[in-house]
């Protein structure tokens, strides 16, 4: 149970003010159609972490607990200082071309999760908690938990949230978890 909640909660605070919440937003004022979009943002982030945690349990029985503690440990507090770093509008693809809004949402998101922060949370995750399904399940939720209310809601949250109090708590999360990996494993 740990496991999932850990995961759910660092990826979903991790994600408010992401790239890829920018792109849910995107892709919501493009499309119109909410469901479509949030079933393909589903579809890539199972995809994409479900690789991503498979690598993290892989490297994790290959180098051995007491290499992954440090590597882990010092992960997650590298992460921290991420989170604190504001994703461009810019960032991502352009335009998603003619594609219908599943196929669409499913292609950008898996691109763009590539190499983001929570990519490699949930390899850290993962081979922390040796565990790939509960946490590609918890990193999904977490995705899903940061990326619908910004298909449905985005423009309004935008203005409500402030992200840079966001992107402080992330990094709190990441740096205690950091230094929990580093005293207690």
């Amino acid at each position: 149970m740990e496991a999932l909640l850990v995961s759910t909660g660092l990826v979903a605070i991790a994600e408010i003010g992401d790239k890829t919440q920018l792109l849910a937003m995107l892709l919501a004022a493009r499309y119109r159609r909410p469901i479509p979009i949030i079933l393909g943002i589903f579809a890539a982030t199972m995809a994409n972490h479900a690789i991503a945690a498979s690598v993290g349990a892989a490297v994790a029985a290959w180098l051995g607990p007491d290499a992954m503690r440090w590597i882990i440990g010092g992960l997650f507090i590298v992460m921290a200082g991420w989170c604190l770093i504001p994703d461009k509008e810019d960032e991502g693809p352009k335009a998603v071309g003619s594609m219908g809004a599943f196929l669409a949402t499913t292609v950008a998101f898996f691109l763009v999760e590539m190499g983001d922060k929570t990519q490699l949370a949930t390899v850290a995750l993962a081979a922390r908690f040796q565990s790939i399904a509960i946490v590609t399940a918890g990193t999904t939720a977490g995705m899903m938990l940061a990326n619908v209310p910004a298909v449905l809601f985005g423009e309004v949250l935008a203005r409500k949230i402030p992200l840079t109090l966001v992107r402080i708590c992330a990094a709190i999360s990441f740096v205690l978890l950091g230094v929990v990996v580093l005293l207690w494993s």
